[in-house]
């Protein structure tokens, strides 16, 4: 069971981070700054320092968050499925569309791993791990078609019209084998 990521921190820290997850929801990765984020507070920008040594343990602090609401709300949607890689998948989908400024920040670039909470993606990887029987190869393609499929709908990268319920609908039909 991975420890809580706000609980390891102190609470001014997880003051810092609750901050910090409104500036990226709002403005988006580009504006998570060390100055923007102090003067969203109201404070110096090197009393943040004293909570959380640099801007990566501020990343890993919100994306170790990130993996345990992931971890928990794809828990839920497998646990209350027959289908429970759709399930996963329509969860997965709808936490990126919800906040997608996270989400972006969580998977578009390298993982810094060492700085995560102890556990949460193992966490997050369980319920999809589960849903596929244990098979990592199939649990890795379900996960590398969900963000494909995100990614392009959330850049916008889908002709417009496209009918994208029906895209999701077809590709968890041809992960499960059916059509």
């Amino acid at each position: 069971m991975p420890v809580h990521a706000l609980s390891r921190l102190t609470p001014r820290a997880q003051e810092i981070v609750r901050a910090a997850r409104q500036l990226l929801e709002r403005e988006g990765p580009e504006a998570l700054s060390m100055r923007r984020l102090a003067a969203q507070l109201g404070i110096r920008a090197s009393s943040i320092y004293e909570h959380l040594h640099d801007k990566q343990a501020l990343e890993a602090a919100l994306i170790s968050v990130g993996l345990e609401e992931q971890a928990d709300l794809f828990a839920q949607a497998v646990h209350r499925s027959d289908a429970p890689i759709a399930a996963l998948i329509a969860a997965y989908r709808d936490f990126a569309r919800r906040q997608p400024n996270l989400y972006r920040l969580m998977t578009e670039r390298p993982l810094r791993r060492d700085l995560l909470a102890p556990g949460v993606e193992e966490a997050a990887g369980k319920p999809l791990l589960d849903a596929t029987g244990g098979d990592r190869e199939h649990a890795r393609a379900v996960w590398a078609f969900a963000h494909g499929m995100v990614i392009l709908e959330l850049n916008q990268r889908f002709p417009p019209g496209a009918d994208l319920d029906t895209t999701w609908r077809k590709g968890v039909d041809a992960l499960h084998g059916t059509s």
